[in-house]
């Protein structure tokens, strides 16, 4: 959800223009880091530069203290993640992502953000990656261990390989539209991970389609009629966030929908437990963090991003109470008829 660069953008300093967040973000040394910005009750905290870079020098990170890693990082896409260019002025203070790096380039990238993040979990952490087609095959490889030359700098495990779904994708003549974007869940110890499925159950489409009777008296410690989601992510609130949605942040690119880090955070912690994410972006995965109770890290490379995310997660708060997005049917049919009509 972060965006890096080694060349500056033409603007894309925060509206007012304050320089605070630059000077930061070029004063990091070899030791360990202040954050820009924090806020306690829980502790939530924000550090503006290169996650690669920054990540090491946070102590509690670089102690293997936190408990959930989520990363939306930047597909290589050549899209323009900062918006806050004003016509007129001149070229910002700091440095913006150029979001088309040669393809051995970006995969460097990648796999050095990846491993910050896996030196940093817990043995009971988990590991979620937010990402699209072009790169899903190659991080599932290099987290496995499959990648010659290249692996993690310690075993992580595949506990599932989720897909976000919404309808509204970009249109295309060429080829099928793509409507997904993959999420990768990975932990070192996948029987010690943190896992909460009754944070995040659904009814079962046996109970609201098919009146299945089975579904009311189950042997698996799920309540009645009640489902651990799919591994395809979709239903209400899990459309893409754009246009006049009522989450959608302005001047922010990929900004991912409340409903997909609320399943994320609770089922892989527990409140007062330590969320990271390297690509802040929007804020989203900090916004429902805060709010759910777990501190919380947040990494950003641009100033002005950090800016308004801060804005969102310390002040604005989430679009609708978490409690919307929770136990809603994702049932694609309409309800089944109970038995069958005889006919005269």
């Amino acid at each position: 959800m972060s965006r890096l660069s080694e060349k500056p953008a033409r603007n894309a300093s925060k509206p007012g223009g304050k320089p605070k967040a630059v000077a930061h973000a070029r004063a990091l040394t070899d030791g360990p880091v202040l954050p820009w910005q924090q806020r306690p009750d829980p502790d939530t905290r924000v550090y503006i530069g290169d996650c690669r870079e920054v990540l090491p020098r946070i102590p509690d990170v670089a102690r293997a203290e936190v408990d959930l890693v989520f990363a939306d990082p930047p597909f290589n896409w050549n899209r323009d993640y900062d918006r806050w260019k004003e016509d007129g002025k001149s070229d910002a203070e700091y440095r913006t992502w150029q979001d088309g790096m040669p393809r051995e380039d970006y995969l460097d990238f990648t796999y050095a953000w990846i491993d910050a993040c896996v030196k940093a979990l817990k043995p009971t952490g988990s590991l979620f990656i937010n990402i699209p087609d072009d790169t899903a095959a190659e991080i599932v490889c290099f987290l496995k261990g499959h990648m010659p030359g290249r692996t993690p700098s310690r075993p992580m495990f595949m506990v599932n390989w989720c897909v976000w779904h919404y309808r509204f994708g970009q249109n295309r003549t060429e080829s099928f539209i793509n409507s997904k974007v993959h999420c990768l869940y990975f932990a070192p110890h996948p029987a010690r991970r943190t896992w909460n499925p009754k944070e995040v159950l659904e009814p079962s489409d046996r109970a609201t389609t098919y009146f299945d009777p089975r579904t009311q008296s189950k042997k698996d410690g799920m309540p009645p009629g009640m489902r651990i989601p799919m591994d395809v992510w979709y239903g209400p609130y899990w459309g893409r966030i754009q246009g006049n949605n009522t989450e959608r942040r302005g001047k922010h690119d990929n900004q991912l929908p409340e409903a997909y880090l609320n399943r994320v955070i609770r089922c892989a912690s527990n409140e007062g437990d330590l969320v990271l994410d390297p690509f802040l972006g929007s804020g989203t995965t900090g916004v429902v963090a805060r709010a759910l109770g777990r501190r919380f890290i947040g990494c950003e490379y641009s100033a002005a991003n950090a800016q308004s995310a801060w804005t969102r997660v310390a002040e604005l708060g989430p679009a609708r109470p978490l409690d919307t997005y929770q136990g809603l049917s994702t049932a694609i049919h309409k309800p089944r008829r109970v038995g069958r009509t005889k006919k005269k």
